[in-house]
């Protein structure tokens, strides 16, 4: 049997599958919470066991930078090492970054999984997903004439860069908190919560009283924010959504020009998809595509929202059954 995951900041995705399987047709498969847990191990060993199955080959996509198929975690406290997995378990390990997990499973979609936001004119050339979620992911697909290879990146963590003053505003106030700001300290839930914070601090848009208690007492704040902004229910969060948007459009628009995404950019991660009446407005499009001089080769490029939760599983799945 062949173990595939995609292993998040929030949850975890198992699946597992035979040998010359489809990537999306597991055998069983099972979704659990990683927030919490003290190791990788712990929850593999359960779901396997449960199964009642032993497996020779795993493939887990990590939310992290992989070297030398060791991963530190980005979100969460674990030093995940894919040879001593390797060991404990018998079988032959990968460790993907989860972007990369996710580019894989690209392949896997059918033009019912993913949401147009701008058709452009796709190419044979190369590819670019970003994915905001518990963190920001982003990963480039290089066209080698013949298939899209994916490799990871870390792009999520290079420097913000605000494009006007209000993100000038937002820059000082994240420095203030945090010192280095990324663009995941915006383009994340954590950052969503934050720039809802900010807008409350500079005094930007009405907050009824209750959606202001709802949010402070909140396990999971970024979730009030989306539902009070798509209810229409607080000026405040429609602001901020709107902006986060923008921010998430222009920073797709970065990564298609350092990649030349001529094949098209894909918008992954958890958040798009609960966020799509505000994505289809328009400011998401606008943002990307206003780069000055190349401002005509962004507007070309097609742009889609990925809608399948589980395209990272499935592209763990597709990297392990095409193995020899």
């Amino acid at each position: 049997m062949i173990l595939a995951g995609d292993i998040g900041g929030t949850k975890a995705q198992l699946a597992l599958y035979e040998s010359g399987g489809s990537a999306r047709a597991p055998k069983l498969e099972e979704r659990v919470a990683t927030r919490g847990s003290v190791s990788l191990d712990s929850l593999i060993e359960p779901f396997l066991a449960r199964a009642g199955v032993r497996v020779s080959r795993m493939v887990l996509g990590i939310a992290g930078p992989v070297a030398d198929n060791r991963c530190i975690t980005t979100n969460l406290p674990w030093h995940v090492d894919g040879h001593a997995l390797a060991e404990r378990f018998g079988a032959q390990v990968r460790l993907l970054n989860d972007l990369e997990s996710t580019a894989w499973g690209l392949e896997t979609l059918g033009p019912s999984d993913l949401l147009v936001l701008q058709r452009g004119e796709a190419q044979p050339a190369n590819r670019a997903l970003i994915a905001a979620g518990t963190g920001l992911g982003e990963a480039l697909l290089p066209w080698d004439g013949q298939h899209w290879r994916p490799s990871p990146s870390e792009g999520g963590h290079t420097d913000f860069g605000p494009r006007d003053a209000l993100e000038d505003e937002l820059l000082h106030w994240l420095r203030a908190k945090y010192g280095r700001v990324s663009y995941e300290r915006v383009l994340s839930g954590p950052g969503l919560a934050d720039l809802y914070r900010f807008f409350r601090d500079t005094r930007r848009g009405h907050e009824p009283d209750d959606v202001a208690m709802r949010f402070d007492h909140a396990a999971e704040p970024a979730a009030i924010v989306t539902e009070s902004a798509l209810d229409g229910s607080c000026e405040r969060a429609r602001l901020t959504l709107e902006r986060f948007v923008e921010i998430y459009g222009a920073e797709a628009g970065n990564l298609a020009l350092k990649a030349l995404a001529l094949g098209g950019v894909f918008v992954g991660g958890g958040i798009a998809p609960r966020v799509l009446p505000f994505l289809e407005r328009g400011g998401f499009t606008r943002a990307f595509f206003e780069k000055g001089r190349l401002s005509p080769v962004l507007t070309r490029i097609p742009v889609a929202v990925v809608l399948d939760p589980k395209t990272a599983v499935w592209g763990a799945a597709s990297c392990a059954l095409s193995d020899p």
